[in-house]
């Protein structure tokens, strides 16, 4: 019996590649220029800054920015919520964040989840968040090197 050319083509085609298991880390491991980036978190607190609405403009599309308090056992920091994203940000809630990013905001840590990335809400979680340990309290400087 003959196989046609498409059947033929189809088992010669390399295998789709396996989707990778996510690496969680810890939040004190969280570092300035990272990406790709996958954690367990409690929220503390929740604080929209910025709410741009319809009642400006009908053109304009609704914004609504939080920054939100969110840590494990390792330390805390504080984490940019936008538009859904910010409803899914209830304090006491635990979150994985998914494929989220550091974004250096005057000078300090912020963690943040672009179109490329998601968050869960999840079950409780068990730890102690370790409070004292803020991230977002560190400031960094942009420092060229020469080369």
């Amino acid at each position: 019996m003959a196989t046609s050319d498409s059947q033929a083509q189809g088992s010669l085609a390399s295998p789709k590649p396996g989707l990778r298991k996510p690496v969680f880390i810890k939040v004190d491991d969280l570092k300035p220029g990272t990406a790709g980036l996958t954690l367990v978190a409690k929220v503390l607190t929740s604080e929209i800054v910025l709410h741009k609405g319809r009642a400006v403009s009908p053109n304009l599309r609704n914004v609504r920015i939080a920054e939100c308090l969110i840590g494990d056992e390792t330390g805390v920091i504080l984490f940019t919520a936008r538009n859904d994203q910010v409803d899914l940000m209830k304090p006491g809630s635990a979150v994985i964040v998914r494929n989220g990013k550091i974004d250096m905001f005057k000078g300090s840590m912020r963690l943040a989840v672009d179109k490329w990335g998601r968050i869960e809400v999840t079950d409780p979680v068990e730890f102690e968040v370790k409070e004292d340990n803020n991230l977002s309290n560190v400031e960094y400087e942009l420092v060229n090197v020469a080369e």
